[in-house]
């Protein structure tokens, strides 16, 4: 009985423990729809759909939001791009060929990029990666999508290497031995074999990244030029929604229509990176289910 009790306890323990991650995420919610809430009357939601961003003017202000969108959805396309070959490549060269001493090492050096801070890669970007970008393509500034792109590319790789070679190395080995027991060569065995069977957990790995490029700020706002234009070159300057809201959150008035814009980019900004984890975490589920 005192066991019983005993289990009881610690059930109910790790059952509020896990309830608090909802609670927090809920109170988020909650916080961002209060704020915002004054925009559903003055301007009117209708006002997000405007296509140019001009909080501050002394003739209309406009708060369209499509800019910024479009703007984060450019340099998220192009870095995922970027990142997918590097990252599968990578993680199959881990997973598959690399010796015992080279997984000892890679691996390792992987994670420890994933903690390098980003406004440290923003600095890196500003300095270095610009002016490579700006003389190869003959622009007049290097601060355009395609710089932030590659910069949140390099951020994504060890989170997509790191996600897909787990997926790739928990392949049942029973699949590369019925393969090379038929006479496929190894290579031939890891991308027609062991990579579709892996393909689940990629993808989930590719969503993932995708989740830490839309939600990055310091870096992407040191080096995509900040310019609230809808366009879809890459060699053009944009401004995406986090770098509106880490740029202009610390001047606005408190309670102002801007201030509330603000918060309703904040609110888009969350349901689409819940969007992009809920199916990341569909795609892992049923990885699972498939091993």
């Amino acid at each position: 009985m005192k066991h019983r009790w005993k289990d009881k306890a610690i059930r109910l323990a790790f059952t509020a423990l896990a309830s608090t991650s909802i609670l927090v995420v809920v109170l988020i919610f909650l916080f961002l729809g209060k704020e915002a809430f004054g925009f559903i009357f003055e301007p009117g939601l209708k006002e997000l759909l405007n296509t140019r961003w001009i909080p501050v003017s002394f003739k209309r202000e406009t708060f369209g939001i499509i800019p910024l969108i479009t703007g984060s959805a450019l340099v998220t396309l192009w870095a995922t791009l970027i990142a997918v070959p590097i990252s599968i490549l990578s993680a199959v060269y881990i997973s598959e060929f690399a010796g015992d001493r080279e997984k000892e090492i890679l691996k390792p050096v992987i994670e420890l990029l994933a903690g390098i801070p980003s406004v440290v890669l923003g600095f890196f970007g500003l300095i270095v990666l610009a002016p490579i970008v700006k003389q190869a393509f003959g622009l007049s500034t290097g601060l355009i999508a395609l710089t932030g792109a590659i910069l949140l590319a390099f951020m994504a790789i060890p989170t997509m290497v790191s996600i897909a070679e787990d997926a790739i190395r928990s392949t049942p080995k029973s699949f590369r031995n019925a393969s090379l027991a038929l006479g496929a060569s190894r290579l031939q065995t890891t991308w027609k074999v062991i990579v579709p069977a892996a393909l689940p957990g990629i993808v989930a790995a590719v969503m993932l990244g995708m989740g830490r490029v839309i939600g990055e700020t310091m870096a992407v706002m040191m080096v995509t030029g900040n310019a609230a234009i809808i366009t879809g070159s890459p060699l053009e300057s944009v401004r995406t929604l986090t770098a509106t809201i880490a740029a202009e959150m610390g001047e606005v008035p408190f309670g102002s229509t801007h201030y509330q814009a603000l918060f309703c980019v904040g609110i888009v900004l969350l349901i689409t990176t819940f969007f992009i984890n809920f199916i990341a975490q569909k795609v892992l589920e049923r990885h699972r289910d498939v091993t």
